[in-house]
């Protein structure tokens, strides 16, 4: 499904400097920037637009200035930095004049980026918004089929499938004439009355769409149909999704596509088990390096973002040592009084402040252990001598009976339990997370994840720890209880000072899997840490979790 959104992405670079060439430029700079662009130099693109933003903005040319931010933006976006991208076309909104209809191709093209990169964050609701505000400021009827298409995606992922299938619908009347473009929407059509209703076949439909991408050797639809045709079958013919599965893989390598390759991996790793350790390997190679690739080009961007805001602090600050060097002398040497006497108050503060939380956390914890010893003595020791006189001055024990007294005990200590600390903050967290995990695994369930080192926990603090060891073994818990699945994938990375983890089961699906109180315990506690999960049920009849919190 990614693929229509890199349509937009490409028809924006030759929207863009379709825009730009039509209009005179005195900006070298800017020139330059499309020169390495179109050569497909997008680090030295980046560069050279930031600098023809600082021309634009010595000659007060604020579309010149929205025009080099909204392209930045796209950057960004293409290479998987979404924040980035999000700060980047927010920024180029504020120059763009939405009063000017000469604007108006810059204008929806930021805001599309802005629905791109909403949408790979799955931040559905403003993904849909900003798609509107591209549609609005459309003028062209290539430009909203585009927009339109990516809205409709939106609702597909949000199960709005009825509101999905008008603009479908809308789309295929007027492509008609188009067959690229009419596959695509028809393709996308049948597929969201498939998720709509299970049981409408749409292989009729799917199959009409491939013939007319394979005659008009449209690589990226083919991957697109492959995806849909595999997901249909993998539940009542694995031998047709198995083929499909792997005509995607080849295809997806065809067009260097390495987010497609990754999902046809998932589906190969589930359909071809006589060929699991070598899927699997390609699939773990191929999301590392995505993963490597991708956090090194928002390093590079970042760096240049930040030499750039350097050099003119720098230039900035020259020219002013140039013409007040006396009052900034005096008042340098103020701030540096200031800030020995603050650091002298701070340090004494600092070290007051220690030793009070120190006695608040020894007395923190001789309360916690009294409320626990309670707790026990309370909730559990006598309800177990309870169930032990119950069978001693019983002749015939009701079996059914105690087998529910004793689950109630177990209750009862699995709540304290989720109260109290599971891990020990002395000890490798990593380490302690990998044992919990796989003490779940077993010759039915096979539990296989990455990414759980040292270097991801780092800087997280002990209550987050804490939270994320009892989600997850919630998680696993309900997984062993409930799902009936035999895989169980988890990754662990760190990006842009969050924490992510994926998990991804083969079982029966989100509605059985979890009980309402194993959900409700997960939800209360990522909130406690300021932080979010989202379930997936509709991609490859997989249930998918994801937890993401900051650090």
């Amino acid at each position: 499904m990614k693929i229509f959104i890199l349509f937009a992405l490409i028809f924006l670079y030759s929207c863009s400097d379709n825009i730009s060439s039509n209009k005179e430029i005195s900006n070298y700079n800017y020139e330059k920037a499309w020169t390495n662009l179109d050569k497909g130099k997008s680090l030295n693109a980046f560069f050279e637009f930031g600098k023809a933003k600082d021309d634009f903005l010595k000659n007060k040319d604020s579309l010149g200035v929205g025009k080099c931010l909204m392209n930045m933006g796209i950057i960004l976006c293409d290479k998987g930095d979404y924040f980035g991208a999000q700060e980047t076309s927010l920024e180029a909104r504020k120059y763009l004049n939405e009063d000017k209809k000469l604007n108006y191709n810059y204008i929806n093209a930021n805001y599309n980026n802005l629905g791109v990169a909403s949408f790979n964050l799955k931040d559905y609701k403003n993904s849909i918004k900003f798609y509107d505000l591209a549609i609005q400021f459309s003028e062209q009827i290539s430009d909203k089929h585009i927009y339109l298409n990516n809205k409709a995606l939106t609702l597909q992922k949000t199960h709005s499938y009825t509101d999905a299938i008008k603009i479908y619908n809308k789309i295929i009347k007027e492509t008609a004439q188009n067959k690229i473009d009419y596959s695509r929407a028809l393709t996308n059509l049948t597929y969201t009355k498939w998720l709509q209703n299970p049981n409408y076949n749409p292989i009729p439909e799917l199959q009409k769409a491939l013939k007319i991408r394979v005659k008009e050797k449209d690589n990226w639809g083919l991957n697109s149909s492959y995806a849909h045709l595999a997901d249909y079958y993998i539940k009542n013919n694995k031998d047709s999704a198995l083929l499909y599965a792997k005509k995607m893989f080849d295809v997806s390598r065809q067009i260097k596509g390495p987010d497609d390759q990754i999902e046809a991996l998932q589906k190969l790793i589930i359909l071809d088990p006589k060929n699991y350790s070598l899927h699997f390997n390609r699939y773990e190679f191929l999301s590392d390096s995505l993963q490597t690739a991708r956090n090194k080009a928002k390093n590079q961007f970042a760096l240049i973002r930040y030499e750039t805001e350097k050099n003119k602090a720098d230039f900035l600050k020259a020219k002013a040592e140039s013409t007040e060097k006396q009052s900034k002398i005096i008042v340098r040497n103020i701030i540096v009084v200031a800030l020995i006497i603050s650091l002298i108050f701070g340090y004494f503060y600092y070290r007051r402040r220690q030793k009070r939380l120190q006695q608040e956390k020894l007395l923190e914890v001789k309360n916690t252990e009294l409320k626990y010893s309670k707790k026990i003595h309370d909730r559990v020791a006598n309800r177990i001598y309870q169930i032990m006189s119950q069978v001693e001055n019983t002749e015939t024990v009701d079996k059914n009976a105690l087998l529910f007294g004793l689950e109630n005990v177990y209750e009862t200590t699995r709540d304290i339990s989720y109260e109290n600390k599971d891990i020990n903050e002395s000890h490798n967290f990593h380490e302690q997370l990998h044992n919990m995990l796989d003490s779940y695994s077993s010759e039915r369930v096979t539990i296989i994840y990455n990414g759980n080192n040292e270097n991801v926990w780092e800087g997280v603090n002990f209550q987050t720890k804490t939270e994320t060891y009892l989600i997850l073994q919630e998680l696993m818990t309900n997984m062993k209880k409930h799902s009936q699945a035999d895989k169980v994938f988890l990754k662990f990375s760190k990006e842009n000072n969050y924490i992510n983890i994926s998990y991804t089961d083969n079982g029966v699906g989100f509605s059985d899997n979890l009980p309402k109180n194993g959900l409700q315990n997960m939800e209360n506690r990522i909130n406690s840490i300021n932080g979010k999960i989202n379930f997936d049920t509709e991609t490859n009849n997989l249930l998918k979790i994801n937890l993401t919190f900051p650090i």
